[in-house]
């Protein structure tokens, strides 16, 4: 199976080995891994800002970078999600609505890839410690990930799992909101702190790059002795 990488602006950026464990796990259950190097931004900042006509020029380049790729995975429900919006974006132009659709039909987020695709629960890893789950607002509410995550945790050998109070709550990010809402965004995040250390647990799990960089820095900047990780990274672990 075919799969081609959608590594993110924030994953290539800032948290490279997110996409080396995400490489290495999928490797791993059998797949055939293709990182197209003309991707670029997905848009969602720009779209979310308001500035359409611009991002469309990136969502086409996106759009052109992976069609005749057999499935496009990508470690954020976020940015996944986005890509199911392209069609929605370009309803009504004759040419880029359909690519648009194609795209949408054949991504997936990482976990929702490995059980609904490639039909696996148990990735076959070990990761000791007390951990819990940050559920992030656009792949739980929009993309609709929301068992796939758990059920690859629940499996992963030497793992303690608490579930995290108020785990439907927004951590702040947002992409830009946490720029031009900073003020309340800093509050929303101090309360998602105070919810992981409620738990006890030495690490934060969670499956998009900007919650984690978000809770991750104020963790870091409040002192807490919490590591975060993405669950690419887990799933990763042996």
């Amino acid at each position: 199976m075919r799969v081609s990488l959608f590594a993110t602006c924030l994953v290539d950026m800032f948290q490279g080995n997110v996409g080396k464990a995400t490489v290495e796990l999928l490797e791993r259950l059998g797949c055939e891994i293709d990182f197209p190097e003309s991707q670029v931004c997905c848009g969602q900042p720009s779209y979310n800002s308001g500035y359409i006509k611009e991002s469309k020029e990136a969502m086409k380049r996106m759009i052109e970078t992976f069609e005749d790729a057999e499935y496009v995975v990508s470690p954020s429900g976020s940015c996944a999600f986005m890509f199911k919006e392209y069609p929605h974006i370009f309803k009504g132009d004759p040419v880029w609505e359909s690519k648009a659709r194609k795209l949408a039909e054949k991504t997936y987020e990482l976990t929702q890839f490995i059980v609904d695709v490639l039909k696996v629960e148990d990735v076959g890893s070990t990761f000791e410690g007390n951990a819990t789950y940050h559920t992030s607002c656009h792949m739980t509410r929009l993309l609709g990930v929301k068992e796939a995550p758990m059920t690859l945790l629940k499996n992963v050998k030497g793992l303690n799992f608490t579930e995290l109070p108020g785990k439907e709550q927004c951590c702040g990010f947002g992409g830009t909101f946490s720029v031009k809402m900073a003020q309340i965004s800093e509050q929303m995040v101090d309360e998602k702190v105070c919810h992981v250390e409620e738990t006890g647990a030495d690490y934060l799990i969670g499956a998009d790059a900007g919650c984690l960089m978000n809770i991750g820095g104020r963790i870091d900047r409040k002192g807490k002795p919490v590591k975060v990780l993405h669950i690419a990274e887990v799933l990763n672990s042996r």
